[in-house]
């Protein structure tokens, strides 16, 4: 199984009320931090123009902004960046699907679920220790002045990524679908927005990236349905801080989809600051299965974007990341070679879908993506048009390498890689319709590492970061991300090394008869010698997550999103810090789905939700989408 372009589409995750053997309780280094404080009982949203001005006149009238202080909605695929010029300032994005309920409600008194799915713009100005939460302007129903400077085409934004530069600026990529009209055309652009200190680069750096400036379309897709016009998604950026010709250079990179098949990566880079970006430029001449590209910039300021591809051959197809180079500050790059070869965790099984109750109105918006694939085959499952074969719960994933370089470091071109496959040799039939591999093959998936010297193209052999999950035969590994610092390397993953059911034969977090545990928590580590060796694994979160909530398609399948995400940076003043993000469930709200008959399938993954019967026999959308069960929160804590 392959995966498919995301839009904004979603799933979650599941807990059960149980003692767990083994799952420690303690974490360091510090207390998590939630970064979307959309609960009556935190802080709350405000908008971009109130952080800046201190006027919360606009924020009373906005719908979005009113409804993100009382969601207790969805987020995930978080992103963090910390400022380079202060790293007290942390800024973290997300999918924020907070402002979902901001229309009022139906004739059965359910929340209509007509409002943006938007990019979130959550600030610390203390080192992450707490946030103030805000989307990135532009949003449907953003009356503030800023939205004036939105030159983006869009009714919902999701795929954030963060980058600084070194003069105060932060830049946000973002893939964006729905028509603003209403209609079912799927744009598919991808845009980059602007942030900058309100004083300029002068300016008290505890406001660097903090005024919205501009954000504009980088590349336009086609107003097709159901995705199958032309569509850009899976974004990357970076920024030149080197000590080169290239330094303040905004370089920008997606994967573009046509139809049911075909893909390639393309490139943009903006010279002046992201006020204007380039002609996209096609980097993937030859392969056409490829997604997931990651930009990385070497102390010397060559460019280098490595993405995730499917080699065929024949009859054979070969699982690879790959990368191409840029000497000349991104205006040409080299053709692609390989970095390295795997075996793609790829969870799938086969669909084997029920018909759903009548439903009076929908739950969630129409997104335009159908969760089914090819050959009857399904990458999530869930209840009614979502499940499967197997009986279990679980959410999308598959191999994606991720990529960093120090920029600090010039006496060293190296580019380091992190990726989440099959373990070599654990390899095991399921007995079920569920596999990693192919259906009815799973296995044990791990992150490994790898270094490339980009000057000589010698690479390191590739290693397992951690072995302790390996070594005892318990735990998958996965959604890794790495990042450099001042000779130091920082990684990040999901670990399920607590769930107290695994098997390589299984979903993470599933029994054998389909219930569902918490299972994840996220754990991190550093090397301090260019990748040589990492230290002992540090676990992060103070909570075990389930992460088989079913809070997406209408409260049938989980979505956990596609990434987790580490950054660190060295201020002047001699200031380090590491932070990670997180996707998290600890106050999801679990529940009964009325529609099934007392819970049928009993397997824990449903969320709290209201629904009556009408007289036509039809239920009712869900009535309380505030209670707790769509509660999926952004979370961060600072890291090895």
């Amino acid at each position: 199984m392959r995966s498919r372009p995301l839009v904004v589409a979603g799933a979650a995750a599941t807990t059960l009320a149980l003692a767990v053997p083994g799952i420690s309780s303690a974490s360091t280094p510090g207390t998590d931090t939630r970064l979307s404080n959309d609960a009556p009982t935190t802080s709350g949203y405000v908008s971009d123009y109130a952080m800046v001005t201190g006027d919360r006149t606009y924020d009373a009238s906005d719908p979005a902004i009113r409804e993100c202080s009382r969601a207790r909605g969805r987020q995930n695929e978080p992103s963090v960046a910390v400022n380079p010029r202060d790293t007290r300032v942390v800024v973290g994005s997300s999918n924020d699907y907070c402002p979902t309920y901001d229309d009022g409600v139906d004739e059965s008194g359910a929340p209509i679920p007509s409002g943006p799915i938007w990019l979130g713009y959550y600030r610390s100005t203390n080192g992450g220790a707490t946030f103030r939460s805000s989307l990135v302007p532009g949003y449907p129903g953003d009356a503030t002045p800023y939205a004036a400077r939105a030159h983006v085409r869009t009714a919902s934004s999701g795929d954030p990524v963060f980058a600084w530069d070194k003069h105060g600026r932060l830049f946000a990529g973002s893939e964006s679908s729905d028509d603003p009209a209403g209609s079912k055309k799927t744009f598919g652009d991808v845009w980059v927005a602007t942030f900058a200190n309100p004083q300029g680069p002068s300016g008290p750096t505890l406001r660097d990236g903090l005024e919205f400036k501009r954000s504009l379309v980088v590349a336009k897709g086609t107003s097709a349905p159901n995705l199958l016009g032309k569509f850009n998604d899976k974004t990357s950026i970076e920024v030149d801080r080197t000590n080169t010709s290239c330094e303040g250079n905004v370089y920008f990179a997606w994967s573009v989809f046509v139809g049911n098949g075909g893909s390639n990566i393309y490139f943009s880079r903006s010279t002046d600051h992201g006020v204007t970006f380039s002609h996209p430029k096609l980097l993937t001449t030859v392969d056409n299965d490829v997604q997931d590209p990651d930009i990385a910039v070497t102390g010397n300021g060559h460019v280098y974007v490595t993405y995730s591809a499917v080699l065929t051959r024949g009859q054979q197809s070969t699982d690879a990341a790959r990368y191409v180079k840029s000497v000349n500050c991104g205006a040409t790059f080299s053709s692609a070679r390989t970095l390295v070869t795997y075996q793609s965790y790829d969870a799938q099984d086969v669909s084997a879908p029920s018909e759903a109750p009548p439903q009076t109105s929908p739950d969630d918006r129409d997104t335009g993506e159908s969760s089914e694939e090819v050959a009857g085959n399904a990458r999530d499952c869930g209840d009614f048009d979502s499940a499967c074969a197997s009986g279990y719960t679980f959410f999308r994933r598959t191999t994606s390498p991720r990529t960093t370089a120090d920029q600090n470091d010039t006496a060293h071109e190296y580019l380091y890689t992190v990726y989440d496959p099959v373990i070599p040799g654990t390899e095991v039939p399921t007995g079920t319709t569920y596999g990693a591999v192919e259906v009815g093959v799973g296995g044990q998936s791990g992150v490994y590492f790898v270094r490339l010297n980009g000057a000589t193209g010698a690479r390191t052999t590739p290693k397992l970061v951690d072995r302790t999950d390996y070594v005892n035969h318990r735990g998958h590994q996965l959604f890794a991300d790495i990042d450099a610092d001042n000779g130091t390397l920082h990684v990040l993953w999901w670990d399920s090394r607590n769930d107290p059911v695994y098997s390589p034969k299984r979903p993470v977090g599933n029994d054998a008869a389909g219930r569902v545990y918490r299972s994840l928590d996220v754990f991190a580590t550093a090397s301090t010698n260019r990748g040589a060796t990492f230290a002992r694994s540090t676990r992060l979160t103070d909570v075990t997550s389930n992460p088989n909530y079913e809070q997406f398609g209408g409260r049938t399948v989980p979505f956990a999103g596609d990434y987790l995400w580490i950054d660190a940076a060295t201020d002047p003043s001699g200031r380090s810090l590491t932070y990670g993000t997180w996707t998290d469930y600890r106050n999801t709200v679990a529940g009964v789905d009325q529609r099934e008959s007392g819970d049928d399938d009993a397997d824990g993954a449903d969320v709290k939700q209201c629904r009556t019967v009408t007289d036509s026999g039809a239920f009712t959308g869900d009535t309380c989408p505030r209670a707790g069960g769509l509660e999926q929160d952004i979370y961060g804590d600072k890291a090895p």
